[in-house]
């Protein structure tokens, strides 16, 4: 039962990151990843957030825990697309934004993360 919970959440985080990537890439336009680095460092702060939440103040059903933090939250997330694009752009010869975009992912996604935690233990 526990799988079928964490593929309804999955459903659900991947159709978000398809809006949400889709919406920043459009209002952003192309040339930098920005749809990716948007679902990546908005998941940063979601997993820290409601890792928080749900281990320090709610403490659910652990097949909650799972179906939100792998189901929804590793859906919405895109470790391969952010890998993929960054190698694109060092094939395109963009060496300084496949830089940029992996250190920036990589710095603010765990900054994002710790906002999160900080935000969880302040609800």
């Amino acid at each position: 039962m526990r799988g079928l919970w964490v593929g309804v959440a999955g459903f659900f985080g991947a159709m978000s990151r398809y809006w949400l990537d889709g919406w920043v890439t459009r209002l952003a336009g192309g040339g930098f990843p920005w749809g990716t680095l948007a679902v990546n460092i908005s998941g940063c702060f979601v997993i820290g957030l409601l890792t928080t939440v749900l281990t320090e103040r709610i403490l659910p059903h652990p097949t909650v825990r799972v179906a939100v933090t792998v189901g929804f939250v590793g859906a919405y997330t895109t470790f391969s697309t952010f890998a993929y694009e960054s190698l694109r752009q060092i094939q395109d010869g963009a060496l300084g934004l496949a830089v940029a975009n992996v250190v920036g992912s990589v710095v603010i996604g765990v900054a994002a993360a710790w906002l999160g935690v900080v935000a969880g233990r302040a609800l």
